[in-house]
């Protein structure tokens, strides 16, 4: 990872690899935890119909964009290429807020269809 992260713009338009991103930190205002258990396979998606408010992190919308569909907590780091830590804490901050629903899911049934989806994750980050 060159120090960056996807899709992150700074006051000047930055993006390139020229210029250190936000500190993992500031994206969640010191927290290290999330306000609530968040697994690497635990699937989360966008809560249908329209916000009833804007999310206040460019990073919370883009993860609403990358969810539309179900995708585990891992997917999204990957996809993003936020670290999981931080993933986790702006995922918690949407679900906390409504825009985001978390599926929970019984630990006795993991199916090989979301083993295989979280290996692909796994594999990008």
């Amino acid at each position: 990872m060159n120090g960056t992260y996807p899709g992150r713009h700074g006051p000047e338009g930055w993006s390139d690899g020229d210029v250190f991103g936000p500190r993992p930190y500031t994206l969640t205002r010191g927290r290290i935890h999330a306000s609530r258990p968040l697994r690497l396979e635990t699937l989360v998606q966008a809560a249908p119909g329209p916000a009833a408010h804007r999310p206040p992190l460019p990073e919370h919308e883009q993860i609403l964009a990358r969810c539309e569909h179900p995708r585990s907590v891992a997917e999204v780091s990957a996809l993003l290429g936020i670290p999981l830590g931080v993933i986790r804490v702006l995922i918690a901050d949407l679900a906390d807020s409504g825009l985001l629903q978390v599926h929970e899911h019984d630990d006795r049934s993991a199916s090989t269809t979301m083993l295989e989806r979280v290996l692909r994750g796994l594999e990008r980050l």
